[in-house]
């Protein structure tokens, strides 16, 4: 929603150009959605709208603020300095609202959350259901990606990550160790008893995820131990190789709090040695302390260290 504020002068900007607060808006939005069409949508007005502004914007400072190409727009070093402004405004005026239409209890506003899909499923969806009954006000984006999202441009408030090296730039806590086996569907295992060698492994059908999360420890513990292997199906998505596992099209390596709720599953080895990764929450430095985002952040924290993040450990049946 734009805002009809006065103008504020911009530290960057010439002197003969004055930047606007609506301008600030229709960049910021640009920023995090990349596209005029969901800028436009974000804004609530026209796409050519959002492209003269910011053609406004370019020829009264006389330098760009988005780089074009075919993967959307992209903020200059400069569009970047301007995307912080707004940020500030926008954060100050959310707590404004907050303060005037809030009890001391309550929380509101939007918080974006960025994870892959299993860890949405495991430790954010869960985590919600309550406090979303206890504050109305409140409203939560779920992102589910496998690249670390901006929290610079507000892509996202809160980011859960598996991770050893958290980015210095952000704030975090490590909620724990994932662990991983390797699993198939109950009819690929029939016949068979216990855990299987490597040579059996090789032997299986494979499903991989190696294009979209080519860091994955699965991955790499596959190709270190089974470097022949190539998989027959590739997807872009632990949900999706999970449920490729359970149909019976492949061996797949599966974290254990993913495979502990799929009774289809069943592991076929025993816990991967050096293949664990920590799990991350993480959010950035400036807005951590918002009430919304802080708030959030604590009930996926309380409900992640509750369930535990390792999941079951028994060995294979």
């Amino acid at each position: 929603m734009q805002s009809k504020c006065a103008p504020v002068e911009s530290t960057i900007a010439s002197a003969q150009y004055r930047v606007s607060t609506d301008e600030l808006v229709t960049l910021l939005s640009l920023a995090r959605s990349r596209t005029l069409a969901q800028a436009a949508l974000q804004c609530g007005v026209a796409a050519s709208t959002v492209f003269r502004t910011v053609q406004r914007m370019e020829q009264g400072l006389g330098r760009r603020l988005f780089e074009r190409s075919r993967a959307g727009y992209r903020p200059t070093e400069l569009g970047e300095q301007l995307c912080r402004h707004a940020l500030a405004i926008e954060e100050a005026l959310q707590a404004a609202h907050g303060a005037c239409a809030l009890t001391d209890s309550e929380v509101s506003g939007v918080v974006r959350i960025s994870a892959v899909d299993a860890v949405l499923h495991r430790f954010v969806v869960p985590a919600l259901g309550s406090m979303l009954a206890a504050h109305p006000m409140l409203r939560v984006e779920l992102q589910g990606s496998n690249a670390l999202r901006s929290l610079t441009h507000r892509d996202a408030d809160i980011a859960l990550r598996s991770t050893d090296r958290p980015p210095e730039h952000l704030v975090g806590k490590r909620l724990g160790a994932m662990h991983f086996a390797v699993y198939a569907g109950r009819g690929l295992k029939r016949g068979q008893r216990g855990a299987l060698s490597l040579p059996q492994l090789a032997a299986m059908p494979w499903i991989g995820i190696d294009e979209a999360m080519p860091d994955h420890p699965g991955v790499a513990w596959r190709k270190r131990m089974l470097p022949k292997v190539q998989p027959v199906l590739q997807v872009n998505s632990m949900v999706t190789a999970v449920q490729a596992i359970e149909a019976g099209l492949g061996v797949g390596v599966v974290a254990l709090f993913h495979a502990a709720q799929r009774k289809a599953l069943v592991q076929v080895s025993p816990t991967l040695d050096h293949c664990e990764i920590g799990l991350w929450l993480l959010t950035h430095p400036e807005s951590r302390h918002l009430r919304r985002i802080a708030a959030v952040a604590g009930r996926i924290e309380q409900h992640s260290l509750s369930v535990g993040v390792d999941g079951q450990r028994d060995p294979p049946p």
